[in-house]
């Protein structure tokens, strides 16, 4: 044999060797591989997701608040998360993320084997080509997130797992399910999670609207919600989107042109809003709604026997709450008090040393100086520095020292220096307003205002504060004569009443008007003049306990003191339950307790409960409609006339005006066949109000709200379905005298129109 035949044989052997050790190697890393995913898909390195889990991925999801209307009024979360399905996501935002994240989703199954190899390739020639995870692992990552304080031999176990989950997850859902869940699972930052919140935030639009830039921009952000952020790096946010839109022409989503076009159009925030519970809409209803579903979660257990969580269960809330009467409310308050209210006010007080404030002569500075200490107790800033036990001396020193803060205006935020205790003097000198709106025949509330902005005075005006009401009471007393056979043509004499109390005073109400004295009077004139010595000489005919029984039938809750000042409105009430019981009269006698919400349901749309009002029987029919018929008259002939004269309504409306002492409060309910509504106006303490009846009277601080808010619920009636029809007619006999024509009684006023307490 020759030597060269012996050396071929020789590296036969060898290249055999070295193939049968290379396969061998081969079979043993695949065997190693497989061996070690079957044991960490059992669990040995670390439990792994069950088939119900990947049934059923959790991640906390924002609670929804729905209109009536079906428009979102807000949210509340720990994430702002909603979920939506892939036939509302626009195809800009999946072309976007396919061609930036994953341009192979549709051909692999959870696992990109060709980017795994690429990724080797690239960590032994140290030429990285980008990352092998595709959308699917991604989700996996998401939805199973990582613990923190991994080893390498931790992270590689990690990454397996995510590699078996993404396959089952490829197995579970279908390619469209899986794009769904993963937008609505990544993070865009400031606030947003999931694209419904992130098109919401950036562009106020649903996912379905967003056209090719957009989508681009959103993709863009996923890489480092920070780093690209358009609001806070506008610059790098723009150079990402573009690198996004180079993807989509790269992969032929979109063409060169548009390319060129797109990529030039700069990154527009104009739409941008962050979704706060302190901005938006309805503002103070989300608020008292929220501590109402706290306790309704507490109270309410899921399958597993756990409470409901209101900030990660995904609940759709659908209220009563109609979007454009909401709108139109709002828009209303702001209208009136800020462009001339509040400036009127301002004008009322220039030049006064202790404005706003009304104190006996010689103790306004004391009394001035106890209310700001009060104020400055009930303030965040103070209890911060109580809980880091700062002493009384430091803290007074705190607020007497300026700083940069913003401060409120009616023209828009203000950022200035001033010491706090500045800025609570300054914040005194607002006007306040609650103003809440009902369908008398549903009990829906339709529209709620509980302040003027909640970013800085979050106090509640209709369901928390209490104040007194004025003439607004004395519907309450004049149902009750109704009750018991009188008529709005029943008369009196014009005269004042002297009731000796059982403790030897006595009680005798003061007019603010001279008119009629010592007349025969008709109940009719007498309420819509809001005539003092009349209520005073019902009150002493029926008693403080019948007003009362009354006023519990027709939903007030609160408190009344059984005196006979409440006939004047002494009583601290609030703005619900007043709505609640005038909204009886146009419910034909019916009390419907006012509700916010019809139904609840979990994040899959099963619903977990409805609601409907309670109901009562308060009073007759026939009650009810000759106090419709009384409390035209208040619009007619009395103290709301500038509704006819000023705001030119012409059609069937009911109210009644209310001022307290002092001017310290306005009211004004307005009733109509289909919706009535109550408005209260007054500064935040009572010691601070208009010094003339002329400018303090609910007719001229509450009224106008009114008229605003019902021009626009008229001028879009057809939508709304809330018209200007007449109230329905009291189709059995009456049985007492309704025509008053043979009672003189004075024409129509066209002048200013009067309210007291």
């Amino acid at each position: 044999m020759s030597r060269k035949g012996t050396g071929t044989n020789v590296n036969a052997q060898k290249v055999r060797k070295y193939l049968k050790g290379f396969w061998i190697t081969f079979a043993a890393f695949f065997i190693f591989l497989f061996l070690l995913l079957s044991l960490v898909s059992i669990g040995l390195f670390g439990k792994m997701p069950s088939f119900e889990e990947l049934e059923n991925p959790k991640s906390n999801q924002a609670t929804e608040i729905f209109s009536s209307d079906g428009k979102l009024l807000g949210k509340y979360y720990i994430e702002n998360r909603s979920n939506i399905h892939f036939q509302e996501l626009s195809p800009n935002i999946i072309n976007a993320l396919i061609a930036t994240e994953d341009i192979r989703f549709q051909k692999h199954s959870g696992v990109d084997i060709k980017a795994v190899f690429r990724m080797v390739y690239g960590v032994f020639t140290g030429m990285s080509k980008g990352g092998a995870s595709t959308i699917t692992q991604q989700l996996a990552k998401n939805l199973f997130p990582r613990k923190k304080n991994r080893s390498r031999f931790d992270l590689a176990v990690i990454k397996l797992k995510e590699w078996i989950t993404a396959v089952k997850l490829e197995r579970n859902y279908s390619k469209d399910e899986i794009l769904a869940m993963y937008l609505n699972t990544v993070d865009f930052g400031n606030q947003s999670y999931g694209i419904k919140s992130a098109s919401k935030t950036y562009f106020n639009k649903m996912p379905s609207e967003l056209n090719t830039d957009e989508a681009a921009l959103l993709v863009g952000i996923l890489q480092a919600p920070t780093s690209y952020s358009p609001v806070h790096n506008p610059e790098r946010a723009l150079e990402r989107r573009n690198t996004v839109l180079n993807q989509m022409r790269k992969y032929d989503y979109i063409s060169d042109a548009d390319f060129t076009r797109l990529k030039m159009i700069p990154v527009d925030m104009s739409n941008y809003r962050v979704q706060d519970h302190t901005a938006g809409l309805a503002t103070y209803f989300r608020e008292y709604l929220r501590m109402t579903l706290v306790d309704w979660c507490n109270n309410k257990t899921k399958d597993d026997g756990t409470p409901y969580n209101l900030y990660k269960d995904g609940l759709k809330i659908y209220t009563t709450i109609n979007y454009k009467m909401q709108e139109y409310a709002e828009q209303a308050v702001h209208d009136y008090l800020g462009k001339e209210l509040q400036p009127q006010f301002f004008r009322h007080w220039k030049g006064y040393p202790n404005a706003p404030f009304v104190f006996e002569k010689g103790s306004e500075r004391k009394e001035i100086q106890n209310l700001l200490l009060q104020a400055m107790r009930r303030s965040d800033r103070y209890f911060r520095l109580k809980t880091k036990n700062a002493p009384d001396v430091e803290i007074l020193k705190t607020f007497n020292t300026k700083v940069k803060m913003k401060v409120f205006s009616w023209r828009g935020d203000i950022d200035t220096i001033m010491t706090p205790m500045d800025s609570i003097r300054y914040y005194k000198f607002f006007l306040q307003s609650g103003m809440m709106s009902m369908d008398p025949h549903t009990g829906f509330v339709k529209a709620y205002v509980g302040g003027i902005d909640y970013r800085y005075f979050q106090y509640d005006h209709v369901k928390l504060s209490k104040r007194q009401v004025g003439s607004t009471f004395k519907p309450f007393l004049y149902t009750l004569a109704m009750q018991e056979g009188e008529s709005p043509c029943t008369t009196y004499p014009n005269v004042q009443p002297v009731i000796e109390l059982p403790n030897g005073d006595v009680w005798a109400p003061e007019n603010a008007s001279e008119e009629r004295r010592g007349e025969e009077v008709t109940l009719k004139w007498a309420l819509a003049n809001s005539n003092n010595w009349i209520s005073g000489q019902l009150m002493k005919k029926y008693s403080p306990q019948d007003v009362i029984r009354i006023a519990r039938k027709m939903g007030v809750t609160s408190d009344i003191p059984a005196v006979y000042s409440i006939a004047l409105g002494s009583a601290d009430l609030n703005l619900y339950e007043m709505v609640g019981a005038m909204s009886t009269f146009a419910n034909k006698g019916v009390y419907l307790e006012p509700i916010f919400i019809t139904r609840i349901e979990d994040k899959n749309g099963n619903v977990l409960e409805s609601f409907v009002p309670k109901q009562q029987e308060a009073i007759s029919e026939e009650t009810a409609y000759l106090m419709i018929q009384l409390m035209k008259g208040v619009v007619e002939v009395g103290t709301g006339v500038r509704l006819h004269y000023k705001y030119g309504f012409t059609n069937a409306i009911a109210g009644k005006t209310g001022t307290t002492q002092n001017q310290s409060d306005g009211w004004f309910m307005g009733i109509t066949p289909d919706l009535v509504s109550g408005i209260w106006v007054g500064c935040e303490d009572r010691s601070a109000h208009f010094r003339t009846i002329e400018l303090g009277q609910g007719a001229n601080m509450a009224l106008p709200i009114w008229a605003l808010y019902m021009k626009q619920v008229y001028a879009d009636s057809i939508s709304l379905g809330i018209t200007k029809r007449p109230f329905d007619p009291f189709t059995k006999p009456l049985h007492v005298k309704l025509d008053c024509d043979s009672i003189r009684e004075p024409g129509p006023k066209t002048g200013e129109d009067t309210d007291d307490f």
